[in-house]
């Protein structure tokens, strides 16, 4: 039962990690365009910082536990299907580690990089969520 209930937990943790992973790369779009030192890059500033520190790194750390808890109890260690699934999961880590890095320069008003960076940056943690959901549904090896 308790399987279950940490499976519930890891499926929640992943909805929320995924949302900040999403809307972070969208608000450094719009905070490109707004002047610095105005009072819209501010707003963004503080959004960018409570999306990172109240959802992003929370639901990452708890999506980690979890997921390693349920690979243990499920045995999944030895599937090359997870090897896979893990691989891309650091791949996520990486990439909010990436963006933190990002939410620092904006705080600093050191933002060298254009909206056009950010819109493609935003793909990234689709396509490894999508490879993700393919080895755990699928298991294709």
């Amino acid at each position: 039962m308790l399987y279950e209930w940490i499976k519930a937990l890891h499926v929640m943790a992943i909805i929320s990690w995924m949302a900040a992973l999403l809307y972070m790369p969208r608000l450094m779009v719009y905070h490109c365009e707004a002047p610095v030192g105005s009072a819209q890059s501010e707003t963004f500033k503080v959004m960018e910082r409570r999306l990172l520190k109240a959802i992003a790194h929370p639901a990452m750390g708890v999506s980690w536990l979890a997921g390693l808890y349920l690979a243990w109890e499920g045995g999944w260690f030895a599937s090359g299907w997870f090897h896979v699934k893990l691989a891309l999961v650091v791949g996520l880590s990486v990439a909010q580690e990436f963006q933190a890095r990002w939410v620092k320069d904006f705080a600093a008003d050191r933002n060298v990089r254009p909206a056009r960076f950010y819109r493609m940056m935003n793909e990234v943690p689709t396509v490894l969520m999508i490879g993700i959901v393919i080895m755990v549904i699928v298991k294709p090896f």
